[in-house]
């Protein structure tokens, strides 16, 4: 299933909760909120859930919320939050070796490296409620 890109609903700032709450507030005060946002970090999904209950939401009943690290808090927050793990030793492993083919003169293979990252499913992720 594609979703159509919508300019309008993405929002720039830090990767904080402050952030994920000021932006959080913008997009659910919309006319036409949305039923689900992809914060860019745990800590800015953190913020965007403060702000769907002060604005009398329930996640993810009315609003679902996936955040992006996975840090070992997430799944503390209440729901706990669905969130993007990456493969962060993985992803130092690599650096370094390139760092060091670098300091020794060398050209690494490539400047540019994939990972796969894996989808942590908790509970503040729901399919959209029915109007």
């Amino acid at each position: 299933m594609r979703l159509p890109r919508d300019p309008s609903l993405v929002r720039w700032g830090d990767f904080d909760a402050d952030g994920g709450y000021l932006h959080g507030r913008e997009l659910l005060s919309r006319p036409d909120r949305p039923t689900a946002i992809f914060a860019g970090s745990d800590y800015q999904a953190l913020g965007v859930m403060r702000a769907a209950r002060e604005l009398g939401l329930r996640i993810p009943e009315d609003l679902s919320v996936v955040g992006y690290d996975n840090l070992s808090i997430s799944r503390w927050f209440d729901p706990a939050i669905t969130t993007v793990n990456q493969p962060l030793r993985e992803m130092a492993a690599l650096a370094t070796q390139m760092l060091l083919t670098l300091s020794d003169g060398g050209v690494p293979a490539s400047t540019r490296v994939e990972l796969g990252t894996e989808l942590v499913v908790r509970s503040s992720t729901a399919p959209p409620a029915t109007p």
